[in-house]
């Protein structure tokens, strides 16, 4: 029973209920999960999406999560303002299959071109039960709540942040490094295999960083372009595994440009953080950063290899750059 399922429907309509997404954004597709539910899952679904304003939300009324309830019709005169059935759709109706193992997903790509939701309508034809809904897209900030020059992670995830691309991924994947909530584990972190052509007998350089030829990065699209005035890199859970240095690059491609080679040493990325020394399970934070202008996307490089946690870039957003830089640009990576 941990999943939603409705009673079996004895009157005219369909089941639906409406859904906040943790971040508005753009929806890719969906996962219908209907595990467990064999002989009562949900045969059709349908998704349609809005975007509603704080006063629009307001208009929903509050429901207690107890099992055998349904809305009242005190409850359905009053969601009804928001005229839900009329949303756009998003997933048009598509048959599930049932919640054996090898049915149980049901994977559905959208079918709409807008940009932010906030809120979603999933619709049961005409009853049953589904397990989970998974939402798979790309968060997009609401600009009108962002003011020109006011600071912020410009690469947090919850702003919009996406990984693009990166040279290694063996144990953690680096997405997780714009993830806005605290690290759980090393597994919860970005950290790479050992590079096999690091020195045998290391030996330092300036700063007490070591002179090492490998290297490892991750590029990132940032959530909105801006001036960068601060980094953090947080090695949390990572003992004896964290790199040895660190170096944050920053390039504005805008839409439609090819991103800079991530491999490469284009000139086109440009230094905000030089190379730091890094520490086992520890908060860096960086305020010597250089200002290179207007950052649209950002290149994580440590050295030689190793974990990191999360990496926080501090700036100055700047959302009337927004629509000339945050379109997903071609790339090979």
């Amino acid at each position: 029973m941990d999943g939603w399922e409705t009673r079996r429907k004895r009157k005219a309509g369909h089941d639906w209920c409406i859904i906040k997404l943790g971040v508005g954004g753009q929806v890719a597709g969906v996962d219908v999960d209907t595990s467990f539910f064999t002989g009562n899952y949900v045969p059709r679904v349908s998704v349609q999406g809005a975007t509603l304003t704080q006063e629009q939300e307001a208009m929903i009324p509050e429901r207690r999560s107890e099992m055998g309830s349904e809305a009242t019709e005190r409850e359905m005169t009053e969601v009804a303002k928001l005229k839900s059935e009329e949303w756009e759709t998003i997933i048009p109706m598509t048959e599930a299959r049932p919640g054996y193992r090898e049915t149980c997903h049901t994977f559905l790509p959208s079918c709409s071109a807008s940009a932010r939701y906030t809120h979603l309508r999933l619709n049961a034809y005409p009853d049953g039960g589904i397990a989970r809904l998974r939402v798979f897209g790309c968060a997009v900030p609401d600009l009108t709540c962002v003011r020109p020059g006011q600071e912020m992670d410009l690469v947090a995830l919850v702003s919009g942040g996406v990984c693009l691309g990166y040279s290694d991924a063996h144990y953690g994947h680096p997405r997780n490094l714009i993830s806005p909530w605290p690290p759980a584990s090393m597994a919860d972190g970005w950290e790479t295999a050992r590079r096999l052509d690091r020195p045998s007998i290391l030996k330092e350089g300036a700063g007490g960083v070591l002179q090492v030829a490998g290297r490892e990065w991750a590029v990132f699209k940032m959530g909105l372009p801006g001036h960068v005035k601060e980094v953090v890199v947080e090695t949390h859970f990572f003992l004896g595994n964290f790199p040895d240095s660190c170096k944050i690059d920053g390039c504005f491609v805008r839409e439609g440009e090819e991103l800079p080679d991530p491999a490469s040493d284009d000139p086109r990325w440009l230094t905000v953080l030089p190379s730091k020394k890094l520490g086992p399970n520890r908060i860096h934070q960086f305020k010597d950063v250089r200002e290179v202008g207007l950052v649209s996307h950002i290149r994580v490089t440590m050295a030689p290899d190793g974990g990191i946690s999360r990496v926080r870039v501090i700036g100055a957003a700047y959302p009337s750059s927004a629509s000339s830089s945050l379109g997903f640009p071609r790339s090979k990576f």
